[in-house]
């Protein structure tokens, strides 16, 4: 991710544009690049092999080769492959290309590459007969392959079933061979390993039966093709000549033998990845082929580059810190970054009670963030699975921030995008006759006045989050876009933007959306941000709980190392110490933090960051009660040992943190549905009904009676009148009474 938005963490150069100017030469494709990143792009025969750390623009190096080559005659655009493995990574490297003066190179992924070849050479090899269907979602097939056998698979086992589907053929694994080969890997399969393999065989079948075919098909039957038909491959190695690999620590091995088969007894492959952002072994992803370049390609080119432009000193140290504790052949192979940027802020541990305080007090220190000038796309949350979002998104909203979940919907793909770009390719069509308006405004102005008097857009953003702020965020990015574009090409016209943004749209090539991101570690690869907070680092979560062998806790921390080299300058990891609030605090700090955190191997004591720029462990800050007034304290007892309690959450339990709770769990989660169901008919953040703590208390006394109920903290009179007759309903194992008709539903 990149923006030309100064922030106050990381100031940007002036001028800074998506659009450079394309290199009137050869020579000058190599202008501003490190000696490492020249050799690589200067290196354009043999076997090459690119170590790269994170932040060490390999994606510069690899695209400036293939521009370097062309604009030196040496290649011929139309032969250079260059594949990766996400369709924006393929549309990055487009664009990055086509900048360079190198358009007409093919950028693709595997997938996308072998789909391209098939659909070319299938009829020929089979007789005229048509490619079969392409299944573009595998769970409603393996749902009725799981249905023949008896199976009923929930939504969560339907996707991970898919996945074991997916392993075991990018594996090249048969269904009869999927337990013994699963048990092999050390798999953690959702299903008895043998029922999946009845599933497998059962989804090959019906496929088979409907003529259709899913997507490691398109790999297996190019693989197939190649194999068999020797005049096909000589065709397909006369148009690609070269081939550059990105993420090669990703290739698993269906993908390595087609690449085999594109290069035939050539050596022109240049290779780009590194070991310690292995993150993707579960999908059959294996760094087996970057570690062992050398010994395939034993006159192979090895450049190593570890000038880290990304991120701030203190956070390469940490990452390499980090790495320094690993182990395994990964670890013996981990490159040592070297920051090239200014010193920046020491990366921030900080210690939370419970979860919901860690959610609320990431969201307070954003908010900060953004009122102090740092733009809200340049900051991401990061947690290990997609549930831990939940809490982030109920703070973001409660603190009014704006964010965008990553993994959403596409951008390109949203309403809203394709009505404005279609507004805008008309007004392009129609030369301003239209709307005579049109005709003394630039790019941004006419983009800005159509977008307000077609869609309603206005410049500054709706209160709130929600659909109408994400589709405010939508058209204000296409608007920050035409700004950019309008900058790089001042002579352009409105159907030189439309034709940009039909291009982006075909690589899926997204401008930023003003919003904070929130995505898993695993969805964050590949992106950056000048401030990251790395939220939920305890035991159980990193490492997950189900990685167990050594292999599987190694990478675990590389994907912790994802994480922390996804910040440019502002680190924030931190922790909660307990699930709920008044829950018992029983978890502890990621082992990967030992060492690293200060007190390691012991609770860190309370206190602010270390003066001299080192990193300090900071508790959380404390809940403070609404308005400035001083109140009068009340003895409040625990009900289970007696002692008088000071503590505002024990009060509102009243009962010691560390006493034991007999807690109503099915009562809690009733309460917690009830709440969530009140707080939308009253359009209030849930806690403006009950807090956490409270309901807790609830659960924890089953009160029966209102006396009772109003003895609990947190349950004031106004409550106890407008919620009393639900609690107690719920607490007698009912159901709330339906509110009479027209009840106000605020007050």
């Amino acid at each position: 991710m990149t923006s030309a938005t100064s922030s106050p963490l990381f100031p940007r150069p002036p001028g800074a544009s998506h659009f450079p100017a394309v290199p009137d030469s050869a020579d000058a494709v190599l202008e501003g690049l490190d000696p490492e990143q020249r050799e690589v792009a200067t290196t354009l025969h043999g076997p090459v092999c690119v170590l790269a750390g994170a932040g060490t623009g390999k994606t510069r190096a690899i695209t400036h080769r293939i521009a370097y080559g062309v604009r030196a005659g040496i290649l011929q655009p139309s032969s250079v492959l260059a594949v990766t493995f996400t369709n924006r990574a393929a549309g990055e490297l487009r664009g990055r290309l086509r900048q360079l003066g190198a358009a007409g190179v093919q950028a693709r992924t595997f997938h996308s590459a072998a789909l391209r070849q098939l659909q070319y050479f299938w009829p020929r090899a089979v007789g005229g007969t048509p490619l079969p269907e392409l299944l573009e979602r595998k769970p409603p097939l393996v749902a009725e392959a799981a249905g023949a056998h008896g199976f009923r698979l929930d939504r969560n086992e339907l996707r991970d079933v898919s996945g074991e589907i997916e392993w075991a053929k990018v594996t090249q694994t048969i269904p009869e061979q999927y337990p013994l080969m699963a048990a092999k890997a050390a798999r953690e399969t959702p299903r008895d390993p043998a029922e999946i393999a009845r599933v497998y065989e059962s989804y090959e079948r019906l496929k088979h039966e409907r003529g259709l075919i899913d997507f490691e098909d398109v790999l297996l039957l190019t693989v197939g093709v190649l194999q068999s038909h020797s005049a096909t491959a000589d065709e397909v190695r006369s148009q690609y000549r070269h081939f550059v690999v990105d993420e090669y620590q990703d290739v698993n091995p269906l993908q390595q033998r087609l690449l085999d088969l594109w290069l035939g007894d050539r050596d022109s492959l240049c290779v780009v990845g590194d070991a310690s952002q292995t993150i993707y072994s579960f999908t059959g992803a294996t760094p087996d082929y970057l570690l062992g370049f050398r010994n395939r390609h034993p006159g192979a080119t090895v450049v190593k580059l570890v000038r880290d432009y990304r991120s701030t000193p203190q956070v390469v140290r940490l990452a390499n810190d980090l790495l320094a504790q690993a182990r395994g052949r990964t670890a013996e192979h981990r490159l040592e970054l070297q920051s090239q940027r200014d010193p920046g802020p020491a990366p921030d541990f900080t210690e939370y009670g419970d979860e919901v305080a860690e959610a609320e007090g990431t969201a307070r220190r954003v908010r900060q963030l953004i009122d102090s000038g740092t733009p809200a796309s340049e900051i991401a949350v990061l947690y290990r699975v997609n549930a831990q979002s939940a809490a982030y998104e109920q703070a973001f909203a409660h603190q009014g921030v704006p964010y965008q979940l990553r993994g959403a919907e596409r951008f390109f793909d949203r309403p809203e995008v394709k009505s404005a770009w279609l507004l805008l390719r008309g007004a392009a069509h129609s030369g301003g006759s239209a709307d005579p308006e049109l005709e003394r405004l630039d790019i941004p102005g006419t983009v800005r006045h159509l977008l307000r008097t077609q869609r309603g857009w206005e410049d500054r953003p709706p209160a709130g989050s929600g659909a109408t702020r994400d589709q405010w965020e939508s058209l204000a990015a296409l608007v920050r876009l035409a700004e950019d574009f309008a900058r790089a090409r001042p002579d352009a016209r409105l159907a030189d933007l439309v034709a940009e943004i039909r291009e982006r749209a075909e690589a899926r090539h997204a401008p930023t959306v003003e919003g904070v991101t929130l995505a898993s570690l695993h969805a964050a690869k590949g992106l950056e941000w000048d401030a990251v907070f790395l939220v939920g680092l305890t035991e159980g979560m990193m490492p997950i709980i189900y990685a167990e062998t050594d292999e599987q806790i190694e990478e675990e921390r590389r994907l912790l190392y994802v994480g922390v080299t996804r910040a440019r300058a502002l680190l924030t990891l931190s922790w909660a110490l307990s699930r709920t609030p008044g829950g018992r605090p029983n978890r502890t700090p990621s082992r990967f933090l030992d060492g690293l955190r200060p007190g390691s191997g012991r609770r860190a004591a309370a206190g602010p960051a270390l003066a001299d720029g080192g990193s300090g462990v900071t508790r959380g800050e404390p809940r403070r009660p609404a308005g400035g007034g001083s109140r009068r304290r009340v003895s409040v007892r625990c009900r289970v040992c007696g002692r008088t309690l000071t503590d505002a959450g024990e009060m509102k339990l009243m009962r010691c943190e560390d006493c034991p709770s007999e807690l109503d769990e099915g009562l809690y989660q009733r309460l917690r549905d009830w709440r969530a169901a009140r707080a939308r008919e009253l359009r209030q953040p849930e806690y403006c009904v009950f807090t956490d703590k409270t309901l807790l208390a609830i659960a924890e006394t089953v009160p029966g009676s209102p006396p009772e109920l109003a003895a609990i903290p947190g349950v004031i009179r106004r409550k106890l009148d407008r919620y009393g007759e639900d609690v107690l309903a719920l607490c007698a194992g009912g159901d709330p009474p339906e509110p009479a008709a027209g009840e106000p539903f605020g007050d």
